[in-house]
């Protein structure tokens, strides 16, 4: 047994605690017959895909490489299942043509004309976008559609299974409605031949080896099949029928829907099968702690992310406690950013127990990148928020002036850090700074600490620069109670800001000169030579 495998047996990182879940499902391994280990995500495709959809497909793709590492390679299969059969309940309001989605309500998905006018239908235009969002990631999944199923009749056997069990899951289903919605339930909608839509109407089972049921469709009793995409499950049904017709094995989701799984679960033991294993995990919150949610926009979509930090940053954001309700807004990243590779760092140093709690480790696949940029991201943060420093070329300057040998050829991934930096800086940071004045004993450290600086050299170290600023921070001449008031002081007079990065770095970075013109400035010194 490898070093690593043996770790993985004790690991208490979660991705290795969930893929345990299936080793004491199948002790002896998957029966032969029954393929590889199915894991699954779940996707609405009635809107576009967004940091959910990511971070479900990542956290699962994270317990299938650890069932993997904890099985020596057992052959895995990862499904994205769109349920683009479902009726469309309401128009979303981010697309074009409503009024055209308006005439289509209650249609299947499948059925609705492709507002963006691209796809032949709304579900073909979403799902495109799914499987592009998908491959931009590079994810291993593979895709099925629900109309595809249904049509094809490889939910066939599964749908006579719910016929035939049909009182069974009505007295799963029906407790857990309110009276108004349960006097209309039925764990089947036929599809109406007339109008196209899934209808939510009493159902009755006539034959159900022939998948024959009664019911009322415009004031007229109908005998219909409900086989071949005749119909459409409620998606409670639909979601344990799924479980049981594709055989899967484990299937994470969120908070909200923990009591929908339950009664799944509970369908899914009526059907012969059984409910998947899975990891029930929290939900995000926005900067007030409210729940995140689509239609109050409150929230924070990739895009955004990728605009202000890197993909791995967000990778190892999502990673972290999954079961711990987390804020995701704007502010989170510049220290996801940072301490993202700061445990990429730490990996190369570390035996395979620690390596395998290091959510580097998981964000790679094992195959972890050495080495680190040679600015931090919130350094970059500080020089690209001061005037004038929104120019991604300019600060390559800097940067290059800091770190002799590095471009945007030989550190493609820093050129990315930089252009997050400015984009962040220029949007968020810099309008909200605002540099105070120096007062009493202010005046005479930031003038020594200018008489000091104007004796080094412009290539002067940060470590050397660091041991002038805190000398000054520590002669009891000034008075600061300790060195985080001498910092503020920095802080807040030189950079505009409560808190900010190591001053030796950020002087060795923006430059002596730059930096003694920023002390000119806040000792109002602006019109002498410096």
């Amino acid at each position: 047994m490898s070093a690593y495998r043996e770790a993985a047996m004790r690991s208490k990182a979660w991705p290795f605690e969930e893929a345990r879940k299936l080793l004491k499902r199948y002790p002896n391994g998957k029966p032969e017959g029954q393929g590889p280990m199915l894991f699954e995500t779940g996707y609405g495709p009635s809107g576009l895909p967004h940091i959910g959809t990511f971070q479900e497909v990542f956290r699962t793709t994270l317990v299938r490489r650890a069932y993997e590492t904890l099985t020596n390679g057992a052959p895995t299969r990862l499904v994205a299942f769109s349920d683009d059969m479902d009726g469309l309940r309401k128009v979303p309001d981010n697309v074009p043509n409503p009024e055209m989605l308006r005439q289509h309500l209650g249609k299947p998905l499948t059925q609705i004309p492709d507002p963006f006018g691209k796809f032949e239908s709304f579900a073909h235009h979403n799902n495109a976008m799914l499987r592009a969002f998908l491959d931009q990631f590079g994810f291993d999944y593979e895709f099925v559609s629900s109309t595809e199923r249904y049509r094809s009749g490889a939910f066939d056997d599964a749908l006579r299974g719910v016929l035939r069990n049909y009182q069974a899951i009505l007295d799963i289903m029906l407790p857990t409605l309110r009276a108004e919605r349960a006097a209309t339930y039925s764990p089947i909608m036929p599809i109406s031949a007339r109008s196209g839509v899934v209808l939510q109407v009493p159902v009755e089972v006539v034959d159900a080896e022939a998948g024959i049921v009664r019911f009322v469709d415009e004031g007229e009793t109908i005998e219909q099949s409900v086989l071949s995409g005749a119909a459409k499950l409620q998606w409670k049904v639909d979601w344990a029928m799924r479980w049981v017709a594709l055989g899967v094995d484990y299937e994470m989701y969120g908070k909200d829907l923990t009591d929908s799984g339950v009664q799944s679960g509970k369908i899914a033991r009526v059907l012969g099968g059984q409910k998947p294993e899975g990891m029930i995990y929290e939900m995000f919150l926005d900067e007030k702690g409210e729940k995140i949610s689509k239609s109050k926009g409150n929230g924070l979509s990739i895009e955004e992310w990728l605009r202000y930090g890197s993909e791995n940053s967000l990778a190892f954001y999502i990673f972290r406690e999954p079961k711990a309700a987390k804020q995701l807004h704007l502010g989170v990243i510049p220290r996801a950013v940072d301490e993202y590779f700061q445990f990429r760092d730490n990996w190369h140093g570390q035996d395979a127990d620690k390596r395998l709690g290091n959510p580097a480790h998981h964000i790679h696949a094992g195959d972890v990148p050495a080495g680190s940029p040679p600015v931090s991201f919130g350094l970059l943060l500080n020089v690209v928020s001061l005037p004038g420093m929104d120019d991604k070329d300019l600060v390559w300057g800097f940067v290059q002036k800091y770190a002799p040998g590095v471009s945007p050829a030989t550190h493609p991934e820093l050129d990315g850090l930089i252009e997050n930096a400015v984009n962040y800086g220029r949007d968020f940071v810099a309008p909200t700074l605002k540099r105070r004045w120096p007062e009493g004993t202010e005046i005479d450290a930031l003038t020594r600490l200018d008489n000091e600086l104007a004796e080094l050299p412009e290539n002067a170290s940060a470590e050397d620069i660091q041991n002038i600023v805190y000398a000054i921070g520590k002669d009891e001449a000034y008075g600061f109670g300790n060195l985080r008031d001498w910092f503020k002081a920095l802080y807040e007079t030189l950079l505009g800001s409560e808190q900010g990065p190591r001053m030796g770095s950020f002087i060795a970075l923006y430059g002596i000169a730059n930096t003694r013109k920023l002390i000119a400035e806040a000792l109002g010194r602006t019109g002498e030579t410096v």
